[in-house]
């Protein structure tokens, strides 16, 4: 067991009981989920445990249909599914010292669980689905518990610190190989099939599905897809691409050029050193509204500076040309989900703040506070549709249409680390892990 994982549940428990008894609750249920079956067929999708399962049970990760039970006063008490199954692996009862943080009981079907569940007082099921054992005066996924405990997620335990600090160490040793398997002249399909052997994990193990665009499907902000033909020209790898480590996820945005001495590598560099100025403002008390709007203007001046648009940082922002180009949100939170809970939301009781109308898509609104870890992920994208209204528009006019014609098979650029706010500042987990493995700056 890991030093700071007994004081991750002391304090996990200590939340928890307080919000329960705030919540009028007797006892909470946390599902770890189960594997749903492929439509018309005896397959299932592959199973995912619940992130509020997760949080407590990081060494259980892969045992649908179990539950924990937490009561205020009381010791964390896992039902563990193992059922009599010869057409699957059964789980074994759990081993190691940090089972002596739990009461453990195995059972092999419902009705034997049942059983268990007696007496509970007023219960609150947190799961995908009212499971089928729960009695009528239960109440699944209650709004206002739920908005307590989504609200205080976002604090970070030392032990949760340590696991997202530990992604990050992992996931950048894919990144570098993904470098490498680019340089190579490798495709998609090759530098994803790399990633994934350099991190030491199966796709199922990742915490999102990896974003490997070569040349123009930079532009695609989720490109989903990996071509197993390696393009004949190559300019551009931007890999949006993470790893776990007990349930925590990493994500991070790296973007290559092929030609370092191209104008669209200085680019990537001008963009990185915006980023990195951006950093100097993430601490205590930060809004992140503003430290959006604050890429917005970093960015008019990358644009400005590259000659790509010959208006004034603030006639960009006016017109909004920086949005065509950069349409996404600086960031979110992280943790035990990529984009985890509570991004808008302002406090305990669920109020939520909505982004700005000319900001749609930013997932963050809060106000930062040390323990938050979050992503800051600008990008500067050349995507046809967005060009193309931004070419009708008054602020069409500021733009050098001859040069970002030229850059238009690039795809674009977003560089992004992970990033935990402390009470001096923050803590760069992405490029701290980079500099460790001997890429500082990368």
């Amino acid at each position: 067991m890991h030093k700071f994982f007994a004081h991750h549940i002391e304090t996990l428990r200590a939340r928890f009981d307080r919000i329960l008894s705030e919540s009028a609750f007797d006892a909470l249920l946390l599902g770890s989920g189960t594997a749903p079956r492929r439509f018309l067929d005896d397959t299932q999708y592959p199973f995912r445990a619940h992130p509020p399962f997760v949080q407590w049970l990081p060494y259980l990760t892969e045992q649908p249909g179990s539950w924990l039970l937490l009561r205020p006063g009381y010791k964390p008490v896992l039902y563990l599914y193992c059922p009599d199954d010869f057409w699957h692996q059964a789980p074994e009862a759990p081993s190691g010292d940090w089972t002596a943080l739990f009461e453990i009981e195995c059972f092999t079907d419902v009705g034997a669980l049942k059983a268990l569940l007696k007496g509970l007082g007023r219960t609150a099921v947190i799961a995908a689905a009212q499971p089928d054992f729960a009695r009528e005066d239960w109440v699944h996924n209650p709004a206002g518990l739920m908005a307590r405990l989504d609200f205080e997620r976002a604090l970070k335990t030392d032990w949760e610190l340590h696991c997202l600090r530990q992604a990050n160490r992992i996931a950048v040793r894919g990144h570098l190989a993904a470098e490498q398997l680019f340089q190579a002249g490798a495709s998609e399909y090759a530098i994803h099939q790399g990633y994934l052997a350099a991190i030491d994990h199966n796709e199922r193990d990742l915490p999102y599905d990896n974003i490997v665009a070569l040349n123009c499907h930079a532009a695609v902000l989720h490109y989903q897809f990996q071509q197993r033909e390696a393009p004949a020209e190559r300019h551009t790898l931007l890999i949006d691409a993470g790893a776990s480590h007990h349930g925590y996820a990493a994500d991070i945005t790296r973007t290559h050029a092929a030609d370092p001495a191209s104008a669209f590598a200085g680019l990537i560099a001008a963009l990185d050193s915006a980023q990195k100025s951006l950093l100097r403002s993430v601490a205590p008390g930060a809004s992140f509204i503003e430290l959006h709007q604050q890429m917005h203007e970093l960015l008019a001046g990358v644009l400005r500076d590259a000659g790509l648009v010959s208006a004034s940082v603030e006639a960009q922002i006016a017109q909004g040309i920086t949005r065509a180009f950069f349409p996404h949100g600086l960031g979110h939170l992280l943790g035990l989900q990529v984009h985890d809970v509570g991004g808008w939301q302002q406090d305990a009781a669920g109020s939520l703040r909505e982004p700005p109308a000319e900001h749609p898509f930013l997932r963050l609104t809060r106000t930062l506070q040390p323990g938050f870890v979050i992503t800051i992920e600008p990008g500067l994208y050349f995507i046809p549709s967005l060009l193309g209204k931004l070419r009708e528009s008054p602020g069409g006019r500021a733009v050098n249409w001859a040069q970002l014609k030229a850059l238009m098979p690039f795809g674009g650029i977003r560089i992004e680390d992970n990033v935990a706010v402390t009470a001096q500042g923050c803590e760069n987990f992405t490029r701290d892990a980079f500099a460790a493995a001997g890429r500082e700056g990368f």
